[in-house]
């Protein structure tokens, strides 16, 4: 199958973005005693974690959970299951979640509800792309890196059928 590619976020627009929120997140946590902890939404937020936590220069410890609601589609099934949860504990820490993209904000927001359960200190979400027209449930992100508008996209931990996640850029394709 050939698919055709336009780049819409080039690799240093990422990248510059990258830093950005690093400062970002810098200032907000430079403040809080409490241990940082960023949680990556596998597999997606990877490559964008990756980056993200160098950085950061407040000391920050990593933890990853795999959440589905796609299946094997392109369309949430809104039914979200925990795959696979933290290893390590949040009570009483500065939580920061990690996403490569959110849409319709039902995932992230079961995921954060869960979260909330386990006492932390406080928790924020950070996230490399936003496609706010899809939202079906609002959120309140506090690191925003682009908004785009509603296209298939894919690259720099983004996927199609678990490929392209390796491109540099990000990339809208026709499929």
């Amino acid at each position: 199958m050939t698919i055709a590619m336009r780049i819409m976020i080039s690799s240093e627009e990422i990248q510059a973005k990258v830093k950005e929120l690093g400062e970002k997140i810098n200032a907000h946590y430079a403040q809080s005693d409490k241990e940082l902890v960023l949680i990556g939404l596998l597999r997606g937020s990877v490559i964008f974690m990756a980056d993200l936590c160098r950085a950061i220069d407040k000391p920050h410890e990593l933890d990853f959970m795999t959440v589905s609601s796609y299946g094997g589609g392109t369309v949430s099934s809104r039914d979200v299951k925990i795959l696979k949860d933290l290893d390590g504990e949040i009570h009483g820490k500065d939580v920061l979640v990690v996403e490569d993209i959110i849409d319709s904000g039902n995932t992230l927001s079961k995921v954060v509800e869960m979260l909330k359960t386990r006492n932390p200190n406080s928790i924020e979400l950070c996230t490399l792309v936003s496609k706010p027209s899809r939202r079906e449930i609002p959120l309140e992100v506090k690191f925003l890196g682009f908004e785009v508008e509603d296209r298939f996209i894919v690259g720099y931990g983004l996927d199609f059928d678990q490929k392209y996640r390796h491109l540099p850029f990000i990339g809208e394709i026709g499929l």
